[in-house]
């Protein structure tokens, strides 16, 4: 029985390539390869499982498909690429109605029409077991632009490009009343942000677009866990202020702990979390800004040679931060 997620692909991962295209395979949130001499192709691929990542208790079909490739578009943000085709595999079981299906394909198709992508295939199974989606997107971005988590360095400013906390919080709800239940407008903002959560393209072309050094990951299993990844990555130390951590009003009335929490484990979110030069990161907060949209500076980059992630409280000693946002295989 495999026992942790990410040890698992660390013993599949290839240690050299055949082809001379590959500029980046297993190790980031999308693979890379160059097609010319001005742009590399993005792929990526996700699975949601029923009853592992959704129920009918907390996603309705149309969210499920909605939510299937918006993970999938939030990983070509964070290779600040441009999503362009996706493909769809699906196994459903009997009790799935022709018209829930169609719901899911749906969803999938509202945000689609977002980014002008469209559907060129897939597969399509039944299953004695639960539902699986499983959704591949190809995207592209502009030779030498791409961001990838081992571009890290020490000195660098650690950003967030949005709130983070509010899914879990959503998805703890939804575990206690299902989505049929009544609920408070901050329930309704939280559930809203697990069930469809909107991908930080604009934000992710921007930062590709500035050309500076940078390194990014997409919030889906936590804040801890991805800055661990962008940590390893780049052989390097990362330190989280804990009181830069951006925290939206709305959690406001849950006990500090939960929040917290929410914030560094809860995952989900599906912002941007990355690194870049500290008069870099200045230049790209104004952009933001010029944009409409936030960038919050949450930390800095530490020694190289210690691929550790700490939180740092005013006059209390850093904490390390284990890699424990979602893992599957992991005791639960």
């Amino acid at each position: 029985m495999i026992k942790d997620e990410f040890e698992w692909i660390n013993s599949i991962t290839p240690r050299h390539f055949f082809q001379k295209e590959v500029v980046q395979g297993i190790g980031d949130d999308a693979a890379l390869w160059s097609v010319n001499e001005e742009m590399d192709q993005i792929v990526c691929v996700d699975t949601m499982v029923e009853g592992v990542h959704f129920t009918r208790d907390t996603l309705s079909p149309f969210q499920t498909g909605f939510k299937a490739l918006a993970v999938n578009v939030s990983d070509i943000a964070a290779m600040g690429g441009i999503p362009q085709f996706y493909l769809v595999s699906i196994a459903i079981p009997t009790e799935w109605s022709e018209d829930e299906l169609q719901e899911i394909y749906r969803g999938m198709g509202d945000l689609a029409e977002k980014y002008k992508m469209d559907l060129m295939g897939g597969d399509t199974v039944s299953t004695k077991g639960p539902l699986v989606l499983s959704v591949t997107v190809i995207g592209k971005v502009e030779k030498g632009r791409s961001l990838l988590r081992s571009n890290a360095r020490s000195g660098d400013s650690v950003f967030l490009t949005g709130i983070t906390g509010e899914s879990a919080a959503g998805l703890s709800v939804l575990l206690e009343k299902t989505r049929h239940a009544a609920f408070t407008s901050n329930e309704e903002k939280w559930i809203r942000q697990h069930q469809m959560p909107i991908p930080h393209i604009e934000q992710g072309r921007i930062l590709a677009g500035s050309g500076f050094r940078i390194s990014l990951n997409d919030v889906s299993d936590g804040v801890a866990s991805e800055l661990n990844e962008i940590a390893e990555a780049s052989n390097v130390s990362i330190i989280i202020e804990r009181n830069s951590l951006p925290v939206s009003e709305s959690l406001s009335d849950l006990p500090e702990a939960d929040v917290l929490n929410h914030q560094l484990f809860g995952g989900e979110d599906y912002v941007l979390v990355g690194t870049a030069r500290e008069k870099d990161f200045k230049v790209l907060s104004d952009t933001f800004k010029q944009h409409g949209l936030q960038l919050y500076e949450i930390g800095k980059v530490g020694e190289a040679g210690n691929a550790e992630v700490y939180l740092h409280k005013q006059d209390e000693k850093p904490k390390l931060l284990m890699k424990k946002g979602f893992n599957h295989f992991r005791e639960r």
